[in-house]
This record gives structure tokens, sequence and C-alpha cells, in this order.
């Protein structure tokens, strides 16, 4: 890449926001709302949360996204906080902005059969998305969107603390792992979510979304060996603890 290239690129990533380079989390700073101290994540005061409860809260009166003048529902999350396998994915859907719940419409449904595959279920695990809004129309979130909601799932993460990650489709790997590679060269393999926040990185799998599974099913196959290796994983991690 030559200088002026790379001085293009530089000036996209400024900015879009991103105010340092890390492997797996980038420190946002957008529209002057958000602070950088010791390579740490602050806005306003959300690095003093640290439950669930004060979380969702806190989203729910956020006013940093517009996403949220167009949704019906905050939907913050499903299933056991206490668990050590965390899922995440994309956006609510029009079901999930209903109801107020991640993955209840016929992805979910699809979700629900992926888990029960490798004796998981709802009370197994713990299900939230990037953005707890749903886009208008179900558009994909754009860049400016996900910068706006990144604080709140990079909390969410530190807060659960989870041994294993499951992200959910291409948009959720990219924003979780700071990545633009596709989600079809992040499948079948594992990966680390890395942040200042937590002692140790995290053990990461990127799978195909149930959305899309249910659109292109031949990818099923491939999907189908990254449970069954979650399924390892998760199994090594019950002998240990």
């Amino acid at each position: 890449m030559n200088k002026t290239a790379e001085f293009r690129k530089l000036q996209y990533i400024i900015d879009s926001g991103i105010s340092d380079f890390l492997q797996e989390i980038p420190n946002i700073r957008y529209n002057n709302k958000y602070k950088l101290k010791d390579n740490i994540i602050l806005k306003n005061n959300i690095e003093e949360i640290n439950n669930l409860f004060e979380l969702e809260k806190y989203i729910k009166n956020s006013k940093e996204c517009k996403l949220k003048n167009t949704a019906n529902s905050t939907v913050f999350a499903d299933g056991n906080p206490n668990s050590k396998i965390m899922l995440i994915g994309e956006a609510p859907g029009a079901d999930e902005d209903k109801l107020g719940k991640p993955f209840v419409g016929r992805a979910g449904k699809l979700l629900d059969k992926m888990l029960s595959a490798i004796a998981l279920n709802r009370n197994k695990v713990y299900i939230t998305n990037v953005l707890p809004w749903r886009p208008p129309s179900n558009r994909e979130p754009n860049a400016e969107e996900i910068l706006q909601c990144m604080p709140f799932i990079q909390k969410h993460i530190e807060i659960v603390n989870p041994s294993i990650l499951i992200l959910l489709g291409g948009t959720a790997a990219k924003a979780i792992l700071t990545t633009n590679i596709g989600i079809t060269k992040l499948v079948g393999k594992w990966h680390k979510y890395n942040s200042l926040n937590l002692k140790k990185p995290i053990l990461t799998r990127a799978i195909f979304h149930p959305a899309f599974l249910l659109r292109s099913p031949q990818y099923k196959k491939v999907t189908w060996q990254d449970l069954q290796e979650i399924e390892i994983e998760i199994v090594k991690y019950d002998k240990d603890n």
C-alpha cells in the first residue's frame, strides 16, 4: 500500500471515530461524547457499571443512537446471565422488536434447534445483540450505528465475562473482532476476543447467522462443523471447571 492509500485509510478510520488500535477491541470516540483514559472506554458513567441490571437501565436511558427513536423496544438479552457461553447476534428483527427478546422469530427457532443439537438451550446460554434496537425495515446497521453501540456490547461482554463467545453472522463478527474480513473466511476457526478490561482473552467462534441459513441452507453443513467444534470446547471447559 502506498503512502497516499495509507493516509486515506488512516483518515477514514479517524473520521469513523476509532481513536486507538488494539487487536480485538477499539476505543470509541464519537462526536466528542466518548473520552479516552488508560485505553479503557469511558462514556459518561458507563465505566462504573458492573452489573447487567444497571447496564440495561443505562442503555434504555441512552440517547446516543437514533435507532432508539424508531424502535418499539430495547432488546437487551435472553437466557442465563451466569452461563459461560455468550451468543451475540446483529440486531433485533421485527418479531424481536415487538416482543423485546432476541431471536424469537424464524431465525430464533432455528437457533434453538442448533443449540439443541449440541445439548444446549436458552437456559444454558446467554444471548444478546451488537445493537439493542431494530434498524428500520430490518436493514443492516451502518458503521455509525455500530460505533455508537459498541460501548454497550463491550461492557456487556465485560460483565458477563464468558469463557466462549459465539458470534452469529458477519455484522457481529466484524464488530466484535474489529475486522473487515468477511464471514465466510471467519467461520471454521477459533479467534480470540481481547479487551483491556478482561483478565484474559475469550475463545471466540464466528458462525453463520440463522437467518442466513434459512435463506442459504447449503451452508448448514459448515455450521454443523462449527457447532461440533464448539461442543468439544464446552466439554473441555466442563472437565476443567
